[in-house]
């Protein structure tokens, strides 16, 4: 019994340990905290592109106030179900997410961000590119 207090203790312990911008590289090869970085890096990544496209979607649409204040309310939205789905997908009865999901967290949170990401980038995309109103397949 000891042992797996002190062993939750310590997963605890690292899981929680803030750490420094440039104390731990991307190494996709590395250890567990080393590709925690690599997910966390290519998730901000994806949303700086996500970000950049939705300047210029907004910019595009500045004149079109009902447009601009539908494309805000879909955003909003978006991001209201990405945070549940990311919260579904990692439900957790132990209080503390890190308990059922251990060091490797951060890593599978960081990717499925990235992914539904890169999906509501492309989407926004294609509203960049053939308008409002037409067909997203």
């Amino acid at each position: 019994m000891m042992k797996i207090v002190i062993s939750t203790a310590l997963v605890l312990l690292l899981s929680t340990t803030t750490v420094t911008a440039g104390e731990i590289e991307c190494n996709p090869d590395g250890n567990q905290m080393e590709m925690n970085q690599c997910a966390a890096d290519d998730y901000a990544a994806a949303d700086k592109k996500l970000n950049a496209t939705w300047k210029k979607l907004m910019a595009q649409f500045k004149s079109d106030k009902t447009a601009t204040a539908k494309l805000k309310a879909a955003q909003k939205a978006w991001i209201a179900f990405r945070d549940a789905e990311i919260a579904a997908q990692f439900a957790c009865d132990e209080g503390d997410i890190r308990v059922c999901w251990g060091s490797m967290y951060p890593m599978l949170v960081n990717g499925e961000l990235q992914a539904m990401t890169e999906t509501r980038t492309e989407r926004l995309q294609k509203y960049l590119d053939d308008g409002l109103g037409v067909p997203m397949n």
